[in-house]
Formats: C-alpha cells, structure tokens, sequence
C-alpha cells in the first residue's frame, strides 16, 4: 500500500510540474519560443528546428503533464516524458549548459522511477475498471 501511494504521489508530483510548465508557458507562447530560439543561437542546431520544438515543447509538457496527473496510459506519459528530458538534455548539452543538465538528470531519475516501478500505479485512470 505504502508503494501504491509513494507512487501517486510522484507520479502526480511530475504531472503538476510538467502541466505548470506548460500552463506558464503557453499563453506567452511567443515570448517562450524567441527566448529559446536567442538562447540557441551559439548552438549548431538550425534555427527553424529550435523553433519548431520549442513551439511544441509547452504543449508536449501539458498533455504529459495531464496524463501523468490522471494516470491515463501512465507507461506511455512516461516514456513521452523521458525522451522529452532526453531531447532537453541533448539540447542543453548543444549550448554547454550544464547547470540545466543538472537538473534535467534529476527529472531522468524521477523518470526512472516511475517507469521501473510502474506495477505500483494503483491508483490511476488506467485502473478503473
């Protein structure tokens, strides 16, 4: 039981982040992609791909972040929300940011987690039978 509920609780943790990132950042969608694209410019990535995945990036945190909050196809939301901090990280890395790397790694162990012990995810969407 003490699994079940450590599990909710992280994998709701993870939800309202990954929503709140998304919320914050979309009705400044603008501002949020010309931020991005700026911050890139040292990089080697081409600049229209910078701007299309940070077009996409709010609105991949939010419908993550919602599944994640609902437990809705819970395996599925985490692995979308692990190769989502593996293209921050591979990012990040492009600009030499390791302070963001830092804590992306931490997003990618909470990931772990929850994927390693997704058989706890009891208390979900997924479990309404």
């Amino acid at each position: 039981m003490n699994k079940n509920t450590a599990y909710f609780l992280l994998r709701l943790s993870m939800g309202i982040n990954l929503m709140g990132h998304g919320l914050a950042r979309i009705p400044k969608l603008s501002v949020f992609v010309e931020g991005m694209t700026t911050g890139f410019e040292k990089s080697w990535l081409p600049k229209p791909l910078v701007q299309i995945f940070s077009t996409a990036l709010p609105f991949l945190e939010l419908i993550i972040g919602v599944m994640l909050i609902l437990g809705f196809k819970t395996r599925i939301a985490n692995l979308a929300g692990a190769t989502l901090i593996i293209m921050l990280l591979f990012g990040s890395s492009t600009v030499e940011n390791w302070k963001a790397m830092g804590i992306q790694m931490i997003y990618a162990l909470f990931f772990y987690v929850l994927i390693s012990r997704v058989e706890d995810n009891s208390c979900s969407v997924d479990q309404m039978k």
